[in-house]
């Protein structure tokens, strides 16, 4: 099994969507484009039932074939991690269940195995994961009743960072928030190893009542093709300057 780059849109929200496609639709659309859609619902500290508006949590991370998980501000941190690394090793177990099947046949699965032989695929994944390449495009709600949630949420994402970045494989994260002033979603950070600089981007992040998450999952899902046809033309431009020799 060859090594890849696994990519995730991570959304981070604390409600239900009012405007635009429904997310769930999209984010199926979004996970038939090999990139998976992993969502944390927040709730306040102080808040004892879970709100009706993070019900389509679950429902936009199954249809994305990603990871959900509501969480309380306190937890954030930790919870981001562990949705991160808990998505790679669910995405790599599935590609390693469809090579099973065309080596071994279409019932065969991880979960099929012996034991023994379970444990021998289940190291090869964790070593995968260790390994692959990851793009982590993170999705920020700052509609109105974030307001008071992103500060928790930035420095959620600097642990990510550091976490990610203790791994074998190379990472590239960017961030986006919605609704953005113009546009559907906003680019608060290019794609990048670190996420450090957000310290200073954050605290002037403002809110809106909207939350178009649907339209939203769409605009990211794009960022990722324009993020290869960057790299591509950038590779393209150094080739050009060292045949040239300048």
């Amino acid at each position: 099994m060859k090594k890849g780059t696994l990519k995730q849109i991570l959304l981070i929200t604390d409600g239900c969507s009012n405007q635009g496609e429904d997310p769930s639709m999209v984010a199926s659309l979004v996970a038939r484009q090999g990139i998976t859609v992993n969502v944390i619902g927040i709730l306040e500290d102080d808040q004892q039932e879970d709100p009706m508006g993070l019900e389509e949590v679950e429902e936009i991370a199954q249809a994305g074939e990603g990871v959900s998980q509501i969480v309380y501000q306190k937890a954030l941190s930790q919870t981001v991690q562990s949705v991160t690394k808990q998505a790679m090793t669910q995405t790599l177990q599935g590609v390693v269940n469809q090579e099973l099947k065309q080596i071994l046949g279409p019932n065969q699965t991880i979960e099929n195995l012996p034991p023994d032989q379970r444990g021998e695929v289940m190291e090869v994944v964790e070593d995968l994961g260790e390994k692959s390449n990851v793009e982590v495009l993170v999705l920020v709600d700052t509609s109105a009743s974030m307001q008071n949630k992103l500060p928790t949420v930035k420095e959620a994402l600097i642990d990510l960072s550091v976490s990610m970045n203790a791994r074998i494989g190379k990472n590239s994260f960017s961030i986006y928030t919605f609704p953005g002033k113009r546009k559907t979603i906003q680019r608060v950070i290019d794609w990048s190893e670190q996420l450090d600089s957000i310290s200073s981007i954050f605290p002037k992040l403002t809110s809106g009542g909207i939350t178009p998450t649907g339209p939203a999952l769409k605009e990211a899902m794009y960022q990722f093709s324009k993020s290869k046809l960057s790299r591509s033309m950038k590779r393209e431009d150094e080739s050009n300057i060292e045949e040239t020799g300048y």
